[in-house]
């Protein structure tokens, strides 16, 4: 099914993980994809580069274009967009996937890692979204999908039970959220859609398992694949379906 048949889609974080399934898949339905990371060649501790996603990109039939990116520079982020719209045309579709997931007490979270990790994982897509929403006007449609993680809703207690220290990088993904929020209501009736996603359980993306990978149950996981099909799924929906986080399963049995 071609359902992304004539667009052309921005995804950062696309080296590995979510980003690069999600690449892969608006690739196998039509789009034509402009990727977006820092690992642009193989060799780094964990698998996966740009170039081996754009590698299967191309191989199934579809236009790639590599923007080697770091998004906690701004100026570096700067040029993503423009490069995107040079590279493929016009640009509709927008996934902000890439993340700085740093577990680590909000009690000794250094100034230098809260910058790093609200750089990436909120100004970044602040200012992806900002610089492509002119564009998007002008088309009178667009798609924005923001990833976002479970990690922003608040733990349930006391007492609390915890294994992983998520809470820092939660609180990014919250200001994310408000912002997703916040941009679909100022754009309703613009034709452009603004949404954001999480997984219900952990996706073991090669970084997520390198990370905590040895701490979660079977039951504490999720499928790649259901965070890969909710992610289209908003690549794709109707200009009322704006504004909104929602819990990867939960959109898909409601789109069922």
């Amino acid at each position: 099914m071609q359902r992304f048949a004539g667009r052309c889609a921005i995804v950062t974080g696309a080296s590995r993980g979510i980003g690069r399934a999600v690449a892969i898949q608006l690739a196998s339905e039509g789009a034509d994809v402009a990727i977006v990371a820092r690992s642009v060649v193989p060799g780094t501790k964990i698998t996966g580069s740009l170039n081996e996603t754009a590698e299967r990109i191309r191989g199934l039939g579809s236009e790639c274009i590599v923007i080697g990116a770091d998004l906690s520079d701004g100026d570096d982020r700067a040029r993503i967009v423009p490069e995107a719209i040079e590279g493929l045309g016009h640009v509709d579709i927008l996934v902000n996937n890439a993340a700085a997931a740093i577990y680590q007490s909000p009690a000794t979270y250094s100034l230098k890692r809260r910058r790093l990790s609200m750089e990436v994982n909120y100004q970044a897509p602040a200012d992806l979204m900002q610089a492509l929403v002119p564009h998007l006007i002008e088309a009178k449609e667009g798609w924005i999908v923001n990833v976002s993680s479970s990690a922003a809703t608040l733990a349930v207690g006391p007492p609390f039970e915890v294994k992983v220290e998520i809470g820092l990088y939660g609180a990014t993904k919250a200001a994310l959220n408000r912002l997703t929020n916040a941009m679909g209501v100022s754009l309703y009736g613009s034709g452009i859609r603004v949404n954001a996603v999480m997984p219900r359980a952990a996706v073991l993306s090669e970084g997520a398992d390198a990370l905590v990978g040895g701490l979660l149950q079977p039951d504490q996981v999720e499928p790649m694949e259901t965070m890969v099909e909710s992610v289209l799924a908003l690549c794709a929906c109707d200009p009322d379906c704006t504004g909104r986080v929602y819990v990867s399963l939960d959109l898909l049995a409601e789109r069922s």
